[in-house]
C-alpha cells in the first residue's frame, strides 16, 4: 500500500521542465487573450451593429482561420511574418527583429485562430441588445461612446465573457499554426500541445505526457467554471 502511495506521488511529481511548459502556454494564451478582445469587441460590435456591402466577404476573411486548416494558418503567417516574408523581412531588415521561431510568433498565432471565436460570440452578443434601448439613451443626450459602455457593454457582456473564455481555451490548446510559426523551441516555444505531442515520440514519456494532458484538462475546466460562475453573477443583477 505504501510503495502505490509512493508511486502514485511520483507519478504526479511534475518537474521543473514540465512547470516551464505549463507556466509558458499559460502566459501565451493570457497575452493572446488580453490583445484579442478589445480588438474582438471592437469588431464584433461593428458587425452586429452595421450592414455595408461586402460584409460578408469582410466577415468571412475575418472568420477564415476557424476553417483553415492551422498548419495552412501558420504557414500564411510564416510567408507574411517570416525573416524572409515580405513584412517580416523588411521588420528584420529595419529593426533587427526576428518575428518568425519566438514566443512572439506563438503569441500571434495564439491571436489568429482565437480571435474569430471570440469576435463570432461577441457579434451574436451585440446583436442581441435592442437598438431602442441605445436609440433612447442617444435620444437623452448621451453621447454614442457613453452609451455603449452603460447600455450596449453591460448587456452583451455575458457573451463577450463567454467568448474571452473560449477564445482563453482555444489559445492555451493551440498547436497547428503555432508548430508552423513559432516552432517547438524547449524553454521558448514549447507549449503544453508541443510537449505532449514531442513526449509521445520519446518511449518512457508517457507519464510525462499524462501529465501535461491533465494540467490542460484541469485549466480549462478551471476557466470554465469561472465563466459559468460570472455569467450567473451578470444575469442575477439584471434580475
Amino acid at each position: 500500500m505504501t510503495f502505490e502511495y509512493c508511486s502514485i506521488l511520483s507519478f504526479l511529481q511534475i518537474s521543473e521542465a514540465e512547470w516551464s511548459v505549463i507556466l509558458l502556454s499559460v502566459k501565451v494564451a493570457v497575452i493572446s487573450t488580453i490583445i484579442s478582445v478589445p480588438f474582438a469587441i471592437t469588431f464584433g460590435w461593428f458587425m452586429g451593429r452595421y450592414r455595408f456591402r461586402g460584409k460578408s466577404v469582410f466577415e468571412g476573411i475575418i472568420h477564415l482561420p476557424l476553417v483553415m486548416p492551422p498548419v495552412a494558418t501558420g504557414y500564411l503567417l510564416l510567408i507574411v511574418l517570416g525573416k524572409q516574408g515580405f513584412i517580416g523581412k523588411l521588420i528584420f531588415n529595419w529593426f533587427g527583429v526576428q518575428i518568425a521561431f519566438t514566443q512572439t510568433a506563438a503569441v500571434i498565432a495564439a491571436i489568429v485562430v482565437s480571435f474569430p471565436l471570440i469576435t463570432r460570440s461577441v457579434r451574436t452578443s451585440f446583436e442581441m441588445v435592442d437598438i431602442k434601448l441605445e436609440a433612447a439613451s442617444r435620444s437623452l443626450g448621451i453621447s454614442p461612446l457613453k452609451t455603449f459602455f452603460r447600455i450596449s457593454f453591460p448587456l452583451a457582456f455575458s457573451g463577450i465573457l463567454s467568448g474571452t473564455i473560449l477564445g482563453f481555451a482555444r489559445c492555451l490548446g493551440e498547436f497547428g499554426a503555432t508548430i508552423t510559426f513559432a516552432g517547438n523551441i524547449s524553454g521558448k516555444t514549447s507549449t503544453i500541445p508541443m510537449a505532449v505531442y514531442s513526449n509521445m515520440q520519446i518511449p518512457g514519456k508517457e507519464s510525462a505526457t499524462i501529465r501535461l494532458v491533465i494540467v490542460s484538462v484541469i485549466i480549462s475546466l478551471i476557466a470554465m467554471i469561472i465563466a459559468e460562475y460570472l455569467n450567473r453573477k451578470v444575469i442575477r443583477k439584471r434580475s
